[in-house]
């Protein structure tokens, strides 16, 4: 089926993946305002606007200088899976994601199950330990420099479900991978719902997230590494089905980024909290509920690497993993966000 698009583009080549396919078709394809048959996947070469539904049927790339923008309410389903079919937001590029509480923008499979697809990788120009123009797992994709405030746009109310496919032996996709994203990006009222990997992952960058809901992402529902030094506020995390799943999983060096008001509940046991190598940070009014261990310290790091309401994180027995004390927060209140529950 023909999707209408409300696109500024001229012409954008289309591939079949994001590598060097010589099999190609002008975009939008069958007309001015059409998307192809095939559904949404190439190289955008000017700026994009998504206003209704669509098929993702490949790798949608967005490039240097230009940007994406989603509309409110619009679907956007990835029907072909796997490996290939993702969204990538390159370093200089920007998206925009305009939903709203009444009618967010959803990114799903039809069954959203667990590594139907990719997910969304955003690349930005900020500081991470890795060094500047890292490449990506996937895609070539170049991220980091030295701009803590850069800009890759705006996301508000996005719900992302079904993602996490499978890239190689190691590793997934994550719901969404901030790359050296800047602390000038907006990043506001985010699902990621029944993903492969984790539900965000922060690579480096100074990106602040407010209002998280993250349920049922099978490795840990927040991971960073690379230093990222920004800020969540407000995260609601659940587990209710079987599997490796944490709420929080650092590693490497410790920029001390920020946590507030963050609640966490397993009905499935295992560890709530893992910090790996020397990362931690400040968390203020966590509630955990349902977890065997409540901390992991992994390669042994200090305590003092993680501060809990003022406090160094001091376990039980003096051990590097069992439960906090005198930790218990407040359980965040999330009865108002009902867009948390939109499908395709």
């Amino acid at each position: 089926m023909k999707k209408s698009i409300l696109a500024i583009l001229a012409v954008a080549t289309l591939f079949t993946s994001c590598g060097d396919s010589e099999d190609t078709v002008e975009f939008p394809g069958d007309g001015p305002g059409v998307v192809p048959e095939d559904g949404l996947q190439g190289t955008a070469t000017e700026d994009l606007i998504l206003d209704g539904t669509y098929d993702l049927t490949g790798a949608l790339i967005i490039p240097d200088g230009k940007k994406l923008t989603i509309k409110a309410g619009t679907k956007i389903e990835a029907v072909a899976g796997g490996t290939d079919v993702y969204i990538g937001i390159n370093k200089g590029a920007k998206i925009y994601v305009e939903g709203t509480a009444a009618n967010p923008v959803v990114i799903a499979s039809d069954l959203a199950e667990n590594s139907d697809w990719g997910g969304l990788v955003i690349c930005g120009n900020a500081n991470t330990s890795a060094g500047t123009d890292v490449i990506f797992e996937v895609g070539g994709f170049k991220y980091g420099g030295d701009d803590p405030t850069d800009n890759s746009g705006s996301i508000e109310y996005l719900v992302i479900k079904g993602s996490g496919a499978q890239i190689n032996a190691d590793s997934q996709y994550n719901g969404i991978s901030f790359c050296a994203v800047g602390s000038g990006t907006t990043v506001e009222n985010i699902a990621v719902i029944n993903g492969g990997d984790d539900g965000v992952e922060f690579y480096g960058g100074s990106v602040e997230a407010t209002n998280l809901y993250l349920k049922n992402n099978l490795d840990d529902a927040i991971d960073w590494t690379e230093a990222w030094n920004g800020k969540v506020t407000n995260a609601y995390i659940y587990h209710d089905v079987q599997g490796f799943s944490t709420a929080f999983e650092g590693d490497k060096d410790n920029a001390w980024p920020t946590f507030e008001n963050i609640t966490s509940i397993s009905t499935k046991r295992g560890t709530a909290l893992q910090f790996k190598k020397n990362s931690g940070g400040y968390i203020n009014n966590l509630y955990l509920d349902g977890y065997d261990n409540d901390i992991d310290f992994k390669d042994d790091g200090a305590f003092s690497n993680v501060v809990i309401d003022g406090n160094d994180s001091a376990t039980e027995g003096g051990t590097a993993k069992g439960k906090l004390t005198n930790t218990m927060g407040t359980i965040l209140d999330i009865s108002t966000w009902t867009w948390k529950d939109a499908s395709l």
